[in-house]
């Protein structure tokens, strides 16, 4: 499967931009790590890098809402 990377704008709305797709995750973690280093230190958005098969798996992965993890105490 490959490796996608987006850019993810939160405001106004949520937005994702492909930036790329590679097959190997060394090469797209390198790349993510060089967009980033890119981004203005105010940038309002994040790159991200999902594996999935298709890029409508990614997308749908990137829109998720993840509930954080219960802390140790929590009831």
């Amino acid at each position: 499967m490959p490796y996608f990377i987006y850019k993810v704008t939160e405001f106004p709305i949520r937005q994702l931009e492909k930036l790329g797709r590679h097959d190997a995750y060394r090469d797209a973690s390198n790349r993510a790590k060089q967009l980033r280093g890119e981004l203005p230190g105010d940038a309002a958005c994040v790159i991200k890098v999902m594996f999935a098969e298709t890029e409508f798996d990614a997308e749908d992965l990137l829109n998720q809402v993840r509930v954080a993890a219960p802390e140790p105490g929590d009831d």
